[in-house]
């Protein structure tokens, strides 16, 4: 992924403006830490921070067309660009950057060529013979973009929120699908697919046609001239995108370049579901695996101390090594959001994204957007009929910016790592959104569990993708199979940074999506800590979920809204380690006998020393 930042009419054209951007771009390095650029023309300045996947040597940007008329910004990759070329014979190249073609389009087709372009993207591009400008985001919104102004007329674009904030007066999320021309002035999407509608769609299930546009979709994004892995969590959705790729890196480009051997990733608690399937994946495919651990937060112990002749229970922490917890800061500022679900599962996305980069990989494959799709979030098990499953499904794609493509995006460029997403493409959404969504339903009684249509183009029993009891394996949140502790030990620390008498008056300090845990409280005060302006707190959607559902899908089942966690353990009745619905009462020996508040142990390591008895 790479950082663009780009300001449109400025009233100053002084040097210390041209520094102003300089400086401002630099906050999105970390996207692109491979090279710097800037263009800049009369008022209007394009920059951009380079993570260099595809031509590292000559693709830097800005980019142009021939006469250098026309310049262009891009965060993002072009996966049919040699398909676009071949359209382009009357046009000269001067790179073998995938995202050359946006300019040579531009050119050909004016402002219309948007959807002609099959990739995750979003850019900002300037005719300087009119001073027009055009600024486009992906269909889905995998790559991010933000759009501001400031009060001297002047327009804003960004990758990321920390690179605008301070200097314009207000911001906005820019929304997938869409494009803004400063001809008009006003945004219009170009993203017109039928499902879009939520229209009950009718066409019957194909699972051959399910898995060969998989497979090309995870194909069709191995265009790379670095080093890459897989990111493999040992859930259905990332372990068959390991599985294809092992099938068919061997006959690809990057294979003669780097190796037909595959690299793999897991992150997770010691003793995690995710650690332990995704070793089973590994060792079935073959692939070179990375298995990385991660611990949360403190331990505590717990010892008796005399005074005046009378026992009393005293807790004390010892901070332990707790990368998790001593992240969250840093996670928030880098994903933009205070969202519990994005933070929960960015911030081992974020730790792992590190050990990677590290390796001297830049590019990976991951599983986003199958749950969206295919209604494999647990609460689908509650869904009354395929039209409020279809809707549902629609509602979940629309806000993937919002949610997952925005933690894997921001996790992983946090490092100068880039995310692919094969579940996301345009032509597998549209087979997989055309299908009638009866065929999705969860079926108990049918043998038919969430994801069963995909799961069951997968099952080819002449040549398996994966085991069996694996391409089975019931959903697991990120941020639950990394160990459930983990969101344990989360809320464990908002308990201690966050009083009763902060909650209470919660709805005067945050009016707006006002947090209704301790947990979703400190992650807001962390969040305005980076960005207190009103606009920020805006781009962050609300409302209650459970299980990652939308607030409608709340209304599926009486007893979720009265346990609103995204965690799926929320989804009552239907994950093998569901919370009870209602809390047991703790025994007598784990209450203070002077507070009378419940002790909540995790587990002892060592004791402390006899001397402190």
């Amino acid at each position: 992924m790479c950082g663009i930042l780009a300001v449109l009419g400025v009233g100053d054209v002084s040097l210390a403006k041209r520094s102003r951007i300089i400086e401002l771009s630099r906050r999105l390095r970390h996207r692109g830490p491979d090279w710097s650029g800037l263009h800049s023309y009369e008022d209007c300045y394009l920059a951009h921070q380079r993570l260099a996947i595809v031509d590292p040597t000559s693709g830097d940007q800005p980019l142009y067309n021939e006469d250098k008329t026309v310049v262009v910004t891009v965060n993002g990759e072009i996966y049919n660009h040699e398909e676009l070329k071949a359209k382009l014979s009357s046009h000269k190249f001067q790179t073998g950057s995938d995202c050359e073609v946006i300019a040579h389009l531009y050119e050909e087709y004016g402002e219309e060529f948007v959807d002609m372009l099959d990739g995750m993207f979003s850019f900002v591009l300037l005719d300087t013979r009119d001073k027009s400008f055009i600024t486009a985001r992906d269909a889905i919104g995998i790559c991010p973009l933000y759009m501001g102004w400031g009060l001297d007329g002047s327009v804003w674009f960004s990758s990321e929120m920390k690179a605008l904030s301070d200097d314009c007066e207000r911001f906005i999320s820019f929304p997938p699908g869409h494009l803004y021309s400063s001809k008009t002035g006003s945004l219009r999407r170009w993203y017109n697919p039928p499902w879009f509608s939520e229209s009950i769609p009718s066409a019957p299930y194909d699972p051959l046609l399910i898995r060969e546009s998989f497979e090309k979709a995870v194909i069709k994004r191995l265009m790379t001239d670095v080093p890459f892995g897989v990111l493999l969590s040992g859930g259905l959705d990332s372990s068959l995108v390991a599985s294809v790729v092992s099938r068919h890196l061997a006959e690809t480009k990057v294979a003669r370049q780097w190796g037909n051997k595959l690299h793999t990733f897991c992150i997770g608690l010691k003793g995690s579901p995710d650690l332990k399937a995704a070793k089973e994946v590994a060792d079935y495919l073959g692939t070179v695996h990375h298995e990385l651990h991660f611990t949360v937060q403190v331990c505590y112990l717990l010892f008796f101390l005399l005074y005046r002749g009378r026992n009393i229970l005293k807790y004390y922490s010892l901070t332990k090594s707790q990368e998790g917890i001593d992240a969250l800061e840093e996670v928030i500022y880098h994903v933009e959001t205070y969202d519990v679900t994005t933070i929960r599962a960015s911030t081992p996305m974020f730790l792992m994204s590190r050990k990677i980069k590290s390796l001297g990989v830049k590019m990976v494959l991951s599983g986003e957007g199958s749950d969206e799709i295919f209604g494999g979030y647990l609460y689908f098990h509650k869904a009354p009929n395929k039209k409020e499953f279809h809707e549902e499904t629609c509602r979940k794609i629309k806000a993937l910016h919002l949610y997952d493509c925005l933690r894997a995006n921001k996790s992983t460029s946090a490092w100068g790592l880039e995310a692919r997403v094969p579940f996301l493409d345009k032509n597998f959404i549209n087979v997989a959104m055309d299908m009638d969504p009866e065929c999705k339903m969860i079926r108990r009684d049918l043998g038919r569990i969430e994801k069963w249509v995909l799961r069951n183009a997968f099952d080819d029993e002449e040549k398996p993708y994966l085991p069996k009891h694996i391409l089975y394996r019931q959903k697991e949140q990120f941020s639950d199979g990394v160990g459930y502790s983990w969101i344990d030990g989360l809320k464990d620390h908002a308990n201690e940074h966050v009083s009763d008498s902060m909650m209470m008056n919660a709805s005067f300090v945050y009016p707006e999506n006002t947090p209704t845990t301790k947990e979703a409280y400190y992650y807001r005060t962390v969040f305005e800590k980076f960005y207190p302006k009103n606009a920020a707190r805006l781009t962050v959607p609300g409302g209650p979920s459970v299980a990652c559902s939308t607030a409608k899908a709340v209304e599926w089942d009486a007893a979720w809204s009265k346990l609103l966690d995204p965690s799926g353990r929320a989804a009552l009745g239907v994950h093998d380690a569901a919370y009870e619905d209602t809390p047991e009462k703790a025994p007598a020996s784990m209450v203070d006998p002077v507070t009378e508040d419940v002790f909540r142990p995790a587990h002892v390591e060592s004791l402390v020393p006899a001397a402190a008895v």
